[in-house]
């Protein structure tokens, strides 16, 4: 069986640092999504103030560029990779301990995360991807999760056929686009509860 599991919110959390960003820039959070593109307000007065985390998780700009295009939106001059140097996740311990139980027990485990360059490079630091037999990187992969064609690619990378694979993710929308591909999907609660409906469902 091929496991995919993500990375934020179910091997280690998710780690928000926008609020922590803000208050180095001294904007409001209103401000911070009009400048990164992701606000209706940005939308409706600017269309051509793409969503710059979609451009990152995509891989079509790295951080560097981000915080370029950023500079020049808010006109504020950030030369250092906030992304990178806040980004302080923790290790769920009980989901390392059930992916190697899983690889233990003869199954490949992967990661699929929608992730940014700089949060990659955190994790390689770390070695949060060390646990898995191979990683897919949306902003390597050039598409992000809940798009289909994130669970195909990895399907034609690993040669496998959608009934023979488990996808673990803490968002719903995510698990609901793997499942409608054939691909048994678990919204992640708790690595326990994980565990227990993995056995229930006799998959382990």
């Amino acid at each position: 069986m091929l496991f995919i599991f993500d990375m934020g919110g179910v091997v280690t959390t998710t780690a928000k640092i926008e609020s922590q960003i803000e208050s180095i820039l001294k904007i409001s959070h209103q401000q911070f999504l009009e400048y990164c593109g992701c606000s209706s307000d940005a939308e409706a007065s600017d269309p051509s103030k793409t969503n710059l985390f979609t451009l990152c998780s995509d891989g079509i700009i790295d951080c560097r560029e981000f915080w370029r295009i950023f500079s020049e939106r808010s006109g504020i001059k950030v030369t250092t990779d906030w992304w990178h140097w806040l980004f302080h996740p923790v290790l769920n311990e009980k989901t390392v301990e059930l992916i190697k139980e899983l690889k233990a027990s003869g199954h490949r485990v992967i990661c699929g995360t929608n992730t940014i360059s700089s949060h990659y490079a955190n994790h390689i630091e770390r070695g949060d991807y060390a646990f898995f037999d191979q990683t897919y990187s949306s902003c390597f992969m050039g598409v992000s999760k809940p798009d289909v064609n994130f669970w195909k690619l990895i399907l034609t990378a690993e040669n496998a056929e959608p009934e023979n694979c488990v996808f673990i993710d803490d968002r719903k929308d995510n698990a609901d686009a793997a499942a409608s591909l054939g691909i048994k999907s678990y919204v992640f609660t708790g690595a326990d509860e994980l565990k227990d409906q993995l056995k229930k469902d006799g998959i382990i």
